[in-house]
């Protein structure tokens, strides 16, 4: 569920956001759950960790803010699925990153050996 622009575009989250989410060890422990490909709901997210319900559920708001995480209403249920394309995001914006310090640690290496 990305949030709309004056334009009607959908915005995506600013990368902070993402890294954020993700930051916690809960949180990346739901995108695990969620990473197998079906929607899952509350209850079943529940299932086997030591977290109450609304803990669970002010997880997954923060992962859904993010772009994480999207939910759809089934019947009285919100069913949560994982968005992977943030991630994807991050890890493009990731690599550029290391492109670049590989570049200038190849830089400074050649300062160095002349």
């Amino acid at each position: 569920m990305s949030r709309k622009n004056s334009e009607g575009h959908a915005r995506q989250p600013a990368p902070a956001l993402v890294f954020a989410a993700l930051g916690d060890k809960t949180r990346l422990a739901l995108v695990a759950r969620l990473s197998v490909g079906l929607p899952s709901s509350i209850a079943q997210l529940t299932v086997g960790s030591r977290l109450t319900r609304q803990a669970v559920t002010k997880h997954l708001r923060v992962l859904e803010r993010a772009g994480i995480v999207c939910s759809t209403r089934h019947g009285r249920e919100s069913l949560f699925a994982l968005d992977p394309e943030p991630m994807r995001r991050m890890e493009d914006y990731l690599e550029s990153v290391s492109r670049r310090w590989d570049e200038a640690l190849a830089r400074l290496k050649l300062f160095v050996e002349e």
